[in-house]
Order: C-alpha cells, then structure tokens, then sequence
C-alpha cells in the first residue's frame, strides 16, 4: 500500500519462477466436490496454517529474486506465477493482462471461478507486488495470501455461487495503483456495470495491528456495514477509516461501484486509546518494517490474519449468494455473457473455445471464442439459445469476427458457418472462409425478425481440414430487438 496518513474514526460500535507464462494454458477441471448452494454454507474457518504456508512461498520468491517481489522485477512475475498455477489446480479460470509502467513490464491477475450469474459479479482483490526494498509479506502479501487460501476453500467446498465471483491480484499498485487502475480502464463497460461489489485487502497482518474498515465511499455503505457487523460479532473492536483512495478499490470507487475493505495498519503510530482497545503498543507503528527490507514473514501477527481471513470468507461467501434481483439483458441484448468475459457461461458447443489466451486477440475484454487454429481436421462449435419476443418490430444477430491463415490461395479450405437453428431447420446466415482472410475485425449483422415468437439457437460452426491453421476468433455478439 502507498505511504497514507491514518485518520481514525472512534468505532460506533521452491519457487514457480518458470511454472506458467501470460498466456498459458487455461484452467484444470475442479476437483469433484458436494454441489451447495452458497446460501446453503456459512463460511468456513479458513486455515491460517495454509495461509502462512502462502506467506513462507512468497518469502522464498522474495528470496531468490534479490529480496523483493517489486514489479519490473523477476520475483514479481514468479509471484505471478505461483498464484496462477496454484488456482488453475483448483479449478479457477485465470487470466495474465499485461501492461507497461516506468519500472518495467507488470501484470495483473484476474481469477474467475466458473458460473454464477455474469450480469452480478462480486470482486475481491488486492495487489501482489511489494516495493522494491523488501519482500512485502505484510503490505501485501498477507492480503494477496489470504485472498488465495480463500479462492482454494471456496473451490473445494463445492459451492454453487448464485453470483459469478471474481478476484484481482494486481500488479504495480506501489507505482500508484496502476494495475486496478489499467484493468478497470480496459474493461468495457458493459462489463463494468456488471460488477456489484469490489472488496479490496490489502495489509492485513500488522505486527501491532488495529482492524480498520474502510469508509470512503458511500455506495458500499452496505459491505462496509456487513465488514463492521461480522467483527461485532466475534468480540473485535473496529475503527472505520478513509484511506483517501490510496488502495486500488479507488479505481473501482471511481466508476461508481461499491468498494470497502479491510487493513490493520501501516507506518502511523498507534493511540494510546486504541492500544487499551485492541491490545498493541501505543506510540509504535502499526508496522514498523512499513515499505522495508525487513517486512517479512517475521513480521506478521498471526492473531489478525486469522481474524481478517476469516472476514473475508464472510464477506465471499454472503456476497457470492446475495440476490442481487432478476438479471436482465444488458442493453436490450438477449444473449447472455456476449462478450465471453465470464468464460464460458452461458455458452454451449465445444470445450476451449471460450478462451483469454494472448495468442489471438479479443475485440472487447480479454476473452473471446476462438474456433479453429488447429492444422487439422477438426469441427468446433458454440451455440446459444435465445427468444425473440413475439412482440418484437426488428430483431438482428450482430457479431464480430476475425480471420487468420496459413492456407493460400482462393480456395476454402477451412470455414466457419454462422448459423440459426429453429427446431429441424438450419438456416445458414453467412459462411466465412480461409480465402481472403486478412487478421481484421469485421462485424455482421443479420435480421432475426422471420423468428419472432420462437426460441432459436445461434450457432457458430467451424470445420478445418487436415493441414495448415485458419482461425475464426468471435468475440462481442449481440441479439437486439425493437
């Protein structure tokens, strides 16, 4: 976290350096596990052991990689990763987004766990880099640790969330917050409106730690009052506090969506009246070792991670089950997840299509469908129903599509065939080929107005011969009606 002054309100109440690049391959099946609701499961303890064990990982990174995980730097991307490859095992949907600062190259790491409703997103984060002069085990390691310990226990309990969750691990925030900053001025959006909530943690193992709240946006009033509620709850004593933008919710904060979070302090001293109240050393820094080379694993309270991972799992939890309302098409679209950003939800055909990998561009976003590319002989698909209203005075398919080759020549040899099946009936809309493909976005649009009154399915279809890749990358689709 950047150098903040605290100004606290009375209370009302081996390292994986070389393990995956950006761009890797996507992630392993989940673990069967009992299917539950969210709303079904309080939350679970979460293990401060394994949460240490997270800790002493990113010690051992710091390590070897002259004692800092600062972006720019190569412990930063081996911290990059480690996380990665241990929540793709998991079974989450990761994503690498690459990005340029005066440090150095950096990333962001964005982890969906597959299903849950795409038009409510619940997002929690918190930044993976540490500044340059030391490894950053508390600020933010204990955050980015307890975040990761709670993205394995929800994985493993085998909840169903109501809502689609997400979490940011994110790069160059020690630069001035540039990694939440860059994701949420890349996001569409579309896709930002689907975001209900963003909870950011972020230095949440003080060695002489208070439990602070943050106050600094009145639209997550609620979260905030849920975060204040839950410590009630267990006997801690709490302070609200506005960290005046200084942690990367201020970049969600800024386009209108609610954020809070936690911290238990950082190089301000600590009051007499809150070392009587939580039980630290007046006069002694939160975290003495703040933006030093000795914050490391030596240099948390093991007290007050527990406490606030367990806070995060309330809040995970009780936000991933949360009725947020009926979802409707965003914008008058009745296709769900047009954009692909929540995978492959929403979506039927063929298994891996649904993509992020760097190789082949998106349009929009950072996902896409992309068929084809495979040099052989192969057939994909996605498909996905959609009604048009029998009141409707026009209806349109629209979608952008993206074309590139290894083949030669004017024949088609490769195709991909945009189609509208209406019970037996397929009706070909257009068919785009290897012939004259040149690596640009161009969008289509189709009248749907003949199946008003009837439940149709889109579908793309892609054939590919034995030799030589063409492939045929959609990506922001849409099904409007008047």
């Amino acid at each position: 976290m950047p150098r903040i002054i605290l100004a606290p309100v009375a209370a009302l109440a081996a390292l994986a350096a070389g393990l995956l690049v950006p761009g890797g391959s996507q992630a392993a099946p989940a673990p069967a596990a009992p299917v539950t609701t969210a709303s079904a499961l309080a939350a679970p303890d979460i293990s401060v052991t394994n949460t240490q064990a997270h800790l002493a990982q990113l010690q051992a990174i710091a390590d070897a990689n002259g004692g800092n995980r600062a972006t720019g730097r190569p412990g930063y991307l081996a911290s990059v990763n480690w996380v990665r490859g241990t929540l793709d095992a998991a079974g989450w949907t990761t994503t690498v987004q690459q990005f340029s600062t005066s440090s150095g190259t950096s990333y962001n790491l964005v982890a969906d766990w597959p299903g849950g409703d795409p038009e409510h997103v619940v997002m929690l984060g918190g930044h993976l880099d540490s500044v340059s002069s030391g490894p950053g085990i508390n600020d933010n390691g204990t955050g980015s640790a307890g975040l990761l310990e709670n993205a394995l226990a929800f994985a493993a309990s085998g909840t169903v969330p109501k809502n689609h969750v997400r979490l940011g691990f994110w790069g160059a925030e020690e630069q001035g917050l540039l990694g939440s900053k860059h994701y949420m001025a890349t996001l569409p959006t579309a896709d930002k409106d689907r975001i209900e909530l963003y909870l950011n943690f972020d230095m949440i193992g003080s060695p002489n730690p208070g439990y602070f709240v943050y106050d600094d946006n009145p639209a997550g009033d609620a979260a905030r009052d849920d975060l204040t509620a839950y410590f009630t709850s267990r006997g801690i004593p709490w302070e609200y506090i506005d960290v005046q933008g200084r942690s990367d919710h201020a970049a969600f904060r800024s386009y209108g969506i609610p954020t809070s979070g936690t911290f238990t302090g950082a190089e301000t001293t600590m009051t007499s009246a809150q070392a009587s109240k939580w039980g630290g050393q007046a006069g002694r820094a939160f975290d003495p070792c703040y933006h030093a080379s000795c914050d490391t694993t030596a240099n948390v309270d093991t007290t007050a991670l527990d406490r606030n991972i367990d806070a995060i799992a309330h809040m995970l939890w009780s936000y991933a089950a949360k009725d947020y309302g009926p979802s409707l098409p965003p914008a008058g679209n009745l296709l769900a997840n047009p954009g692909f950003e929540s995978g492959a939800t929403g979506w039927g055909g063929s298994t891996g299509v649904i993509t992020s990998s760097t190789s082949r561009p998106a349009h929009g976003g950072f996902w896409k469908a992309w068929l084809g590319g495979n040099g052989r002989t192969s057939t994909e698909t996605l498909t996905q129903q959609v009604t048009i209203p029998a009141t409707a005075t026009s209806a349109s398919l629209s979608y952008w599509v993206r074309t590139d080759t290894a083949e030669t020549g004017s024949t088609a040899y490769d195709r991909l065939k945009v189609n509208v099946v209406d019970g037996a009936t397929t009706t070909t809309l257009k068919t785009f080929s290897n012939a004259g493909a040149t690596a640009t976005w161009g969008q289509s649009t189709h009248s749907l107005l003949a199946y008003r009154g009837r439940t149709v399915t889109v579908s793309f279809v892609m054939t590919e011969d034995a030799s030589l890749q063409t492939s045929f990358v959609v990506d922001d689709t849409a099904v409007t009606v008047g």
